[in-house]
């Protein structure tokens, strides 16, 4: 099976800016054609699809980080990153990777397509 590690998360003045990573192990050889997404979860919220990236290297992005998150993905490290640039209070979550191993679904952030999620990383975000 396939198996997914965040880091990067942690704490941070608004405005500013993380890195997160998400590591995949694990039976991972075919991570090239694997749809990866970013979800995040707040205290009291639903699960909120973030961002995502297709093996084609197509992105999509939540409009709530439109324009100030970056998804990109590493298919040799079999690595998954977000960069979170001027970061605001509302963006304090938990952020989880999730993968779908065999994409049959066009471009979108469902989470019922993921059948493989990480133990997320936190990141909180102060006045």
């Amino acid at each position: 099976q396939v198996h997914l590690a965040e880091s990067g998360g942690g704490s941070v003045q608004a405005g500013g800016s993380l890195r997160l990573s998400c590591a995949a192990s694990g039976y991972a050889s075919n991570y090239a054609r694997y749809y990866m997404a970013w979800f995040r979860r707040a205290p009291g919220q639903e699960r909120e699809g973030v961002a995502a990236i297709g093996s084609d290297g197509t992105t999509i992005y939540a409009d709530s980080v439109e324009g100030r998150f970056t998804i990109s993905r590493d298919n040799t490290k079999k690595t998954l990153n977000l960069e979170l640039n001027s970061l605001k209070p509302e963006d304090t979550a938990m952020y989880y990777c999730a993968a779908d191993v065999w994409p049959r679904t066009a471009v979108g952030l469902g989470p019922e397509r993921f059948g493989y999620w990480g133990q997320g990383t936190q990141v909180f975000v102060s006045s």
